[in-house]
């Protein structure tokens, strides 16, 4: 985020370009949409290397000790679980849902497409080949300066992939469902009718009675009630079929 400020220089106001405290980019999808993305700096990203480092020796270990029993042929399968453990551990954990290694979903990271979208196999794959350039010179010296000197904190196989590695953001619904008692739905619900009651549930304390009971109403021909039912009695019924399909029961 950049923010401008405005200076005064030979009568006309200038406006100057300054940098902002936080590291928060955005990226456009190209649908257009505007996502915030949070990048991950050295610090965390540092330990949730170490911690994938202990987990891959953890694991280099165990295959030395299994297969020190096998003489040559042990030997060989040392050797490939080696490359398997040191190339395609990172690759492997994160083509997964969550998208990050175990010491990254330990600290709350994950890598993604720097447009936003999610990490594509192909980006994936760059980014760690090419984990052997930033290795250079020594101890990951090109990494360390990439990060360090880049706002969004991308080292060269990021770069190259097009890819970052951004804390993850968990959204958390604001709001509940409206007070109701559970009430079980007389027939099979489709998913996307359970969507709308819930939605409707959600949403019914913004709204008047009068109104509430007026788009409940359009559920009549699903949810049928009895004739001559109170006002307000259709949408009470709706609430609580909402509660009772998120697992709620009546004690």
């Amino acid at each position: 985020m950049i923010g401008a400020a405005s200076s005064q220089r030979n009568g006309r106001k200038e406006h100057v370009s300054t940098p902002a405290i936080d590291t928060v980019i955005t990226a456009e999808t190209p649908e257009g949409i505007s996502i915030s993305i949070r990048p991950a700096g050295f610090a965390v990203r540092a330990s949730a290397f170490l911690i994938d480092v202990l987990i891959r020796l953890g694991i280099m270990a165990l295959c030395a000790f299994l297969f020190s029993m096998g003489r040559g042929v042990g030997s060989g399968l040392f050797l490939i679980a080696l490359f398997v453990v040191n190339w395609l551990y990172p690759v492997i954990f994160e083509m997964s849902a969550a998208a990050a290694t175990p010491g990254k979903r330990i600290l709350g990271l994950y890598v993604l497409m720097a447009d936003g979208l999610p990490i594509t196999p192909a980006g994936c794959l760059i980014r760690n080949l090419l984990r052997f350039v930033d290795m250079l010179p020594m101890l990951y010296g090109f990494a360390i300066v990439s990060l360090l000197l880049r706002r969004d904190a991308r080292r060269l196989g990021d770069l190259a992939a097009g890819t970052v590695v951004a804390f993850r953001r968990e959204v958390a619904p604001s709001g509940r469902l409206a007070d109701a008692l559970p009430v079980q739905p007389p027939l099979a619900l489709s998913a996307r009718q359970q969507l709308a009651l819930t939605a409707f549930a959600w949403r019914v304390g913004r709204m008047t009675p009068e109104r509430a009971e007026e788009i409940a109403s359009y559920a009549s021909s699903v949810i049928p009630t009895a004739a001559g039912a109170q006002a307000g009695r259709l949408a009470d019924r709706l609430i609580g079929i909402a509660r009772w399909l998120h697992g709620e029961r009546t004690k």
